[in-house]
């Protein structure tokens, strides 16, 4: 159930990021300089109701802006009916992994959904190969200088959902991933090498959180 509500809740946000991308470029096309980056949907209508299109190209580039405000606003409301399914589900699964900072209901939703049971990983190093954040080791010619590079393979869906976790660790300076972050920046790697070893750390806080939860609820 928390996968497919995950993966619905995916679904409206790329209908809706469609639907933007649309109306930025119809709107481009009615008015000099269109409308911001960040749309917020009443503005937009104020915009659209204010014009007066002429010629039967603009008018129909009108009605179509009117119907893709439309269609964003039903997205909005789809959006928020399912993050209320969500939490209620993540609730129902009693789990502990919002207590993760950066790990909102929408992550652990995704989280959860894809791990499944997660007796099936023996250990930490097997849920990190599996969400694809274990870093792969690859020759050098040096057996006592091993290269790891970035990993490609595991489940991106769930990488996915630890990146979001990482990247709000890190936009917060009071969070722990924060201050892993930039131990990492002192030692000399670049954003991208600390934020990959974050994603690694957090795989391993997650897998911890769900063992503790698969303990506790299951019957002794």
């Amino acid at each position: 159930i928390l996968r497919m509500l995950a993966r619905r809740h995916s679904q409206i946000a790329w209908t809706r990021n469609k639907a933007v991308c649309r109306l930025h470029a119809l709107v481009g096309e009615l008015v000099a300089g269109g409308i911001g980056k960040e749309l917020v949907v009443s503005q937009a209508s104020r915009l659209l109701e204010q014009l007066e299109p002429v010629g039967g190209v603009a008018t129909e580039r009108h009605r179509l802006a009117c119907e893709l405000v439309e269609d964003i606003v039903r997205c909005d409301q789809q959006r928020k009916a399912s993050q209320v399914r969500i939490r209620a589900a993540v609730a129902a699964s009693g789990t502990t992994l919002t207590e993760v900072f950066g790990v909102g209901d929408v992550v652990a939703a995704t989280l959860l959904g894809h791990t499944g049971d997660v007796s099936r990983f023996a250990t930490a190093e097997k849920f990190a190969a599996y969400n694809g954040t274990a870093p792969v080791e690859r020759s050098s010619g040096n057996p006592k200088l091993p290269v790891h590079r970035l990993s490609r393979r595991g489940n991106r869906t769930m990488n996915h959902a630890l990146h979001i976790a990482a990247v709000t660790q890190i936009r917060h300076a009071h969070s722990p991933g924060r201050k892993f972050y930039d131990r990492k920046r002192d030692e000399g790697h670049t954003p991208k090498k600390a934020l990959r070893a974050l994603k690694r750390r957090l795989s391993d806080v997650v897998y911890r959180h769900l063992v503790a939860d698969k303990r506790r609820t299951s019957p002794r």
